[in-house]
């Protein structure tokens, strides 16, 4: 797949130019013809590199790539400043701000290029290396570590754009019996197997991740209460079905699920605690209605000690 690079400047001769050269690259090349346009395409669809005019109508690229960096959606694409003088102060100042790069007009196009390539490769690697360490190595799904980044990526998205999305937490009914009684290599092929069943049930775009223990959280992207309760009980019904070997006895759990979502808040209360909190009791309220169950928040009506006791339960 092509790595797409994001051009903003103002000028549709420097689009133009730049595109005949990163398309020989086998570039996807992307334009936006001002600040805040640039800003607001990177923030749709994250590029792998941007290439950041310095002056442009309207605005400068300091404050674009100032508001690039604050913004964790958009904080680890490289991005190269092209500008039009070669002044120390505004390299430095340029670097700074967390550009990997800064190339000065007429540029010569073989070592833009070769920029360009070097900058891409960077960005190859350090995909690489975030998606290892992203990842649980017991079960093979998402970590905590990567929820809690993609939680505040589609926060941002949700409250800018108004992107919706679901939070739905697992939790595994009566885990703990299960390694009391069979064992621990029985509980973690137990959790290897719901975890298959969680990859299977979602989106390419969506997200399965371990929460931590016998807990899981599912990212929905563009998803409301009808998607987030649908996937939930998909995951509930296929997780009965499920039958793992417990010394050459067929062992049988269930899940329950408390899901929430980005619509159940206001832009000012929507914080990735928030929803966490909102899943949670949720979650526990489904504990405490019997358990093998789905419930969707709001209303908030577990309270701490009620969740307490269903946690102490399993």
């Amino acid at each position: 797949m092509a790595q797409s690079v994001l051009v903003i400047d103002d000028s549709p001769l420097m689009h133009r130019l730049l595109a005949g050269h990163l398309l020989e690259e086998g570039c996807e090349v992307r334009g936006a013809l001002g600040p805040e346009q640039g800003y607001e395409r990177a923030c749709a669809e994250p590029p792998d590199l941007i290439l950041l005019d310095l002056v442009m109508h309207g605005g400068d690229g300091y404050d674009v790539l100032r508001r690039l960096k604050g913004n964790p959606r958009t904080a680890d694409i490289p991005v190269i400043m092209v500008s039009g003088t070669s002044d120390v102060k505004g390299k430095v100042r340029a670097f700074d701000l967390g550009a990997i790069d800064y190339v000065v007009k007429p540029f010569d196009r073989t070592e833009l290029r070769a920029r360009v390539r070097s900058a891409l490769r960077l960005k190859r690697y350090h995909d690489l290396l975030a998606e290892r360490s992203s990842i649980d190595a017991l079960t093979g799904l998402w970590n905590r570590g990567y929820l809690d980044q993609r939680l505040a990526e589609e926060i941002a998205g949700a409250r800018r754009y108004r992107r919706r999305f679901a939070l739905v937490l697992v939790d595994i009914d009566h885990f703990k019996q299960v390694n009391d009684t069979y064992g621990h290599p029985t509980g973690d092929r137990l959790l290897g197997s719901v975890s298959e069943i969680l990859q299977h049930s979602v989106r390419a775009g969506d997200a399965a991740c371990r929460f931590g223990g016998e807990e899981f959280a599912l990212l929905l992207v563009e998803s409301g209460r009808e998607e987030a309760a649908s996937v939930s009980l998909r995951v509930r019904e296929r997780v009965a079905a499920l039958e793992v070997m417990a010394g050459g006895i067929p062992l049988k759990r269930t899940v329950s699920l408390g899901a929430t979502t980005s619509d159940d808040f206001s832009a000012a209360s929507l914080t990735a605690e928030a929803m966490i909190e909102a899943a949670d009791q949720a979650l526990y309220a489904a504990k405490n209605g019997g358990r093998n169950r789905v419930c969707l928040a709001p209303p908030r009506t577990v309270s701490s000690s009620m969740r307490a006791s269903a946690r102490a339960a399993g």
